[in-house]
């Protein structure tokens, strides 16, 4: 079976992430393992990330879901957010990742560090990259 990781960082992107990636599982006949990973020190409390990353996760999970697609979840916590998807799609067996970028400045990439660049460096498993302001053709 197929299987595809998204990986997403706020309630945003995960409304952003709902019908591409539904649409792609759904086609593909595929299970999507939707994985929120929170820096333990990201300037807030363990319990906000925790609440955020839930309702990340929540968002993504009920709309492909309503798509008719099979859903599963995970949150963590790492200090590599890169190495913490990568291990989690190795061991889940994974053939696609798919990341929604957030649209963030040259200024916040750099704060924040380059996930999609570390996956695709680091990875042998195909990388799905949808723009900031990516919509289903109609």
């Amino acid at each position: 079976m197929t299987k595809i990781l998204t990986a997403v960082s706020s309630a945003l992107a995960a409304e952003r992430l709902i019908g591409p990636v539904g649409d792609l599982a759904r086609r593909l006949g595929a299970e999507v393992l939707v994985v929120h990973v929170s820096r333990p020190s990201g300037g807030q409390t363990r319990e906000q990330e925790e609440v955020e990353g839930e309702k990340a996760v929540r968002v993504l999970q009920e709309g492909i879901v309503s798509m008719g697609v099979s859903v599963q979840t995970l949150l963590m916590f790492s200090d590599d957010i890169a190495q913490a998807i990568l291990t989690t799609a190795e061991e889940q067996k994974v053939t696609l990742i798919c990341l929604g970028l957030t649209g963030k400045n040259v200024f916040a990439r750099l704060l924040a560090g380059n996930v999609p660049v570390e996956l695709i460096r680091n990875t042998k498993i195909p990388v799905l990259l949808f723009p900031p302001d990516y919509k289903l053709p109609q």
